[in-house]
């Protein structure tokens, strides 16, 4: 089983003085202890798991491009970039940019968000119609993204989104085009979207993994798409604990997941210390993770 990580928290004692210094360091020490992917959050303000709304939080797609200059061989995506802070167009360009300028190593993480970022698109007045209009364009905005990364460079003419010209230059590095990966559990519509546009998905830990992974099949099947091809990745968060003392839970639970099906946990590194967590992480963890 693959690890990755999800860089979520920023505040530091510094403040903004520290942060190129902290982000960078994280992502050069997870890439340093074999975790395959770094990811950060499509947020504005900081959520209430991690802190107060007020805390730092970086915009995502600046972040990434920071991290592949900064880092040689991870992934790098956004998980989930919400579909409906950015126009489809510019949205692929972004990653686009992302994958050339890490030379292949971006990919498009995306969602259409549960709910509870509305605080953040009406504070800054960005776009947040309701669910199942949100749901529509996301899928018009899959549609949009691999019209782009392909040769088709004829008009999109969609419900919600029109382009009178899908030109992508320079293409991307990864062909044919960057891993999609799309976040959340949803059961009707978002494991269809899955079946039918992605590349991998990303479920939320629980007990109900096993369903849900069925329910990814039938879906699968209905599409005549291989559940085979697609990446089955689980959003768990990764605490060590301060003196290594959750490592014998935590890789028990990773081994639980191989056993599922499960090919990649990615999530925060919680501790205090973000960089003592990673450590222990990298040493402990991931050497054993590897071997499933």
């Amino acid at each position: 089983m693959n690890l990755g990580i999800v860089i979520a928290d920023f505040t530091q004692p510094e403040g903004p003085t520290g942060l190129a210094r902290h982000v960078a360091q994280l992502a050069r020490s997870a890439e340093k202890f074999g975790f395959t992917r770094i990811a950060v959050m499509d947020h504005l303000f900081q959520i209430g798991i991690v802190g107060a709304a007020e805390q730092e939080m970086l915009e995502a797609y600046t972040t990434l491009g920071y991290l592949a200059a900064a880092t040689e061989r991870a992934e790098l995506l956004a998980l989930v970039t919400s579909a409906g802070y950015r126009e489809p167009g510019l949205l692929a360009k972004m990653v686009t940019t992302l994958d050339v300028l890490s030379e292949g190593r971006g990919a498009l993480g995306i969602g259409v968000g549960a709910g509870f970022n509305l605080a953040e698109a009406r504070g800054l007045g960005l776009p947040f119609p309701p669910v199942a209009e949100r749901f529509e364009r996301l899928e018009e905005t899959l549609q949009i993204c691999l019209q782009m990364w392909s040769d088709d460079e004829k008009p999109f003419e969609g419900r919600y989104y029109r382009l009178e010209r899908t030109l992508n230059s320079p293409g991307t590095v990864r062909r044919p085009h960057p891993p999609i990966l799309i976040g959340g559990s949803g059961e009707q519509k978002t494991l269809r979207l899955v079946a039918e546009y992605g590349n991998a998905c990303n479920l939320f830990h629980g007990p109900d993994l096993p369903h849900k992974l069925d329910v990814l099949r039938r879906h699968c099947d209905h599409a005549g798409r291989d559940y085979g091809e697609i990446e089955k990745t689980v959003l768990l968060p990764l605490d060590p604990g301060t003196h290594g003392e959750h490592v014998p839970a935590l890789i028990s639970e990773l081994r639980r997941l191989d056993r599922i099906g499960i090919d990649h946990a990615i999530g925060p590194v919680r501790g205090a210390d973000q960089h003592a967590a990673l450590r222990l992480l990298g040493e402990r963890v991931v050497p054993e993770a590897t071997q499933f």
